[in-house]
């Protein structure tokens, strides 16, 4: 298939004319009945290429920049990259340039549609277009504080060893065990597994080549990080839910009516086509666009606002802008999530990857540890409150979990729920952390649970009912 492509997409069209001549030639095929077949085959060629070829561009984006990403914000190894995260269609039919120098990956799909992305330690991993860098003399984000010494999950020490009498850690462990794949099988893909009961880690187990350092992208889990940024603001005074004339591009139609809280419980009515299996409004953002805040911003109304949910990554981004144009300083914007959030809660393998106009990309490129990103379940399931310190309005956090309406449950700010039973064997106060390929960070304040898992597959392959459900049952 990979040479059927390359050859409609390389061989110049004289040198197929040329080739059919001579075959017309030496079998004495008729002129005119040679023409005919070329026209045809021009002309399928010619709509190949050209409904095709606007695909290669996001293909090469993606491949390049998941694969720098993964590269050397994950640390691992190029080859197990293609193995494993850029093995599905049609991400596998990029090939690669790496150039650990300069530490810039390069994809391209049969030679063509080249695009690079770069890696910038204080910047994480950004997708260029015409050559443009980062500038080098942009400012940074503020870099971690060293966290003071404490067990987990408050800082980073070994927990005390605790056995909880009521765990049947036989069945627990079991349960852990069903979420990876037999040896031999690659069908699951788990990566990570952590449960957290009470504050301790109970379990945990780890795919060969992952370990509890391990920095796994969360994708869009990376937008309740962002609701939770601005449940940090609304606690210190700066914004509101109610908030409206978010932007001053709103201000001359009925977009200035649109409020904060509308964002984000993705019910703005703001058109949106969030589809990865094509050319989208998501996939032109996420690989074309250098300022990744601006296409759900110019984007008309297609509902009247509040009547209609539709999940958009687009939003996520625009609502990082909106947190931008609250710092008076650029640099204040990128310290505040450092300072706020990641510092407070001892997560220092936590980043968020920028866009070439110098927005956190919220809508999906957060990584961090699996113990890292359980953390945030933490701080939820004690309604806000981290050891002690009250980081989010116990009112927000009841926010974030409450169903929006049309959503039929599923859906609150920024955060999945399960109030509308899609987990049917799961308590319905569960809340969660979603991402792309079945990253969860799941938190159910009834049992006292967080459990987080990372991987490569989504619900419709791995059973989060069943998964979950084997590990409440070995509560007693």
């Amino acid at each position: 298939m990979k040479c059927i492509g390359y050859f409609i997409l390389n061989i110049p069209i004289s040198t197929s004319f040329f080739l059919l001549y001579i075959c017309a030639y030496f079998k004495n095929i008729n002129m005119k009945r040679f023409f005919k077949i070329f026209l045809v085959l021009f002309i399928i060629i010619a709509g190949v290429v050209y409904w095709q070829y606007p695909r290669l561009n996001i293909i090469s984006g993606y491949a390049a920049k998941d694969m720098c990403s993964c590269m050397y914000e994950g640390h691992r190894n190029p080859e197990d990259i293609k193995q494993t995260d850029t093995n599905f269609s049609p991400i596998d039919i990029a090939e690669y340039q790496i150039d650990t120098t300069s530490k810039t990956v390069t994809a391209s799909v049969f030679g063509l549609m080249k695009r690079k992305a770069v890696y910038n330690e204080d910047l994480g991993c950004q997708l260029l277009k015409n050559n443009n860098k980062y500038s080098e003399a942009s400012p940074f984000p503020a870099p971690h504080n060293c966290p003071p010494p404490a067990p987990y999950p408050y800082g980073h020490e070994a927990q005390k060893d605790t056995v909880f009498s009521n765990i049947d850690y036989k069945k627990l462990q079991q349960a852990v065990e069903q979420a990876f794949d037999p040896e031999g099988e690659n069908k699951l893909k788990t990566r990570s597994v952590l449960v957290l009961y009470k504050d301790h880690i109970i379990a945990e187990k780890y795919l060969k080549g992952f370990n509890k350092d391990s920095r796994i992208l969360g994708w869009s889990m990376t937008k309740s990080v962002l609701s939770t940024l601005l449940g940090i603001m609304e606690k210190q005074g700066r914004i509101h839910l109610n908030d409206t004339h978010l932007f001053p591009e709103w201000e001359h139609d009925e977009r200035a009516n649109i409020s904060l809280k509308d964002l984000l419980q993705m019910s703005s009515g703001l058109e949106w086509d969030e589809n990865y299996e094509k050319i989208s409004d998501v996939t032109k953002m996420l690989f074309l666009d250098e300022d990744m805040t601006l296409a759900q911003r110019n984007k008309p109304l297609q509902y009247p606002i509040g009547t209609h949910w539709n999940y958009a990554s687009g939003t996520t981004n625009l609502l990082s802008r909106y947190m931008r144009t609250n710092f008076y300083k650029y640099q204040d914007y990128l310290d505040f999530p450092v300072r706020e959030l990641y510092d407070k809660l001892a997560m220092r393998s936590f980043s968020v990857e920028l866009d070439l106009s110098g927005n956190y990309v919220f809508s999906s490129y957060g990584w961090a540890t699996t113990r890292d990103w359980a953390k945030m379940g933490v701080l939820y399931l004690h309604e806000g409150n981290w050891n002690g310190t009250q980081i989010l309005n116990k009112s927000w956090v009841k926010f974030v979990k409450t169903p929006c309406g049309h959503s039929n449950g599923v859906y609150g700010g920024h955060f999945w729920l399960n109030a509308g039973g899609k987990y049917p064997d799961v308590p319905k106060d569960l809340f969660s952390l979603n991402g792309y390929q079945g990253q969860r960070v799941f938190i159910i304040p009834s049992k006292d649970l967080v459990v987080v898992r990372m991987g490569l597959t989504d619900g419709s392959v791995f059973d989060f009912n069943g998964f979950l459900q084997g590990i409440i049952s070995a509560l007693k």
